[in-house]
């Protein structure tokens, strides 16, 4: 019977770490801003992928991730998956973010 308990309090405690580490690697924000500048530029470079002026593109999406912490999937469209992404308009009330 010991075995046994001591057996499901590992098993819980592995799952329980899994979960945890699973819900960590969504996380963008340590306080340096290290984790930001890596997930925006490698979402945004995927995003921009098949725009035609990338420089352009890169920027707004950049400036849109870090304010968001989030970048719709895919080179256009799904701006649903990230509702902040889909909000924000420029000076011009047109959309802001690529």
């Amino acid at each position: 019977m010991k075995k046994f308990a001591s057996t499901s309090v590992l098993l819980v405690l592995l799952v329980s770490f899994s979960f945890l580490q699973l819900s960590m690697a969504g996380s963008t924000d340590d306080g340096s801003g290290d984790k930001v500048l890596k997930f925006c530029g490698y979402k945004c470079k995927a995003r921009c992928a098949k725009a035609a002026v990338q420089d352009r593109c890169l920027k707004y999406c950049n400036v849109c991730c870090k304010e968001c912490k989030c970048v719709p999937s895919g080179t256009y469209g799904r701006k649903d998956e990230c509702p902040c992404y889909r909000d924000k308009l420029n000076s011009k009330s047109k959309p802001k973010c690529p």
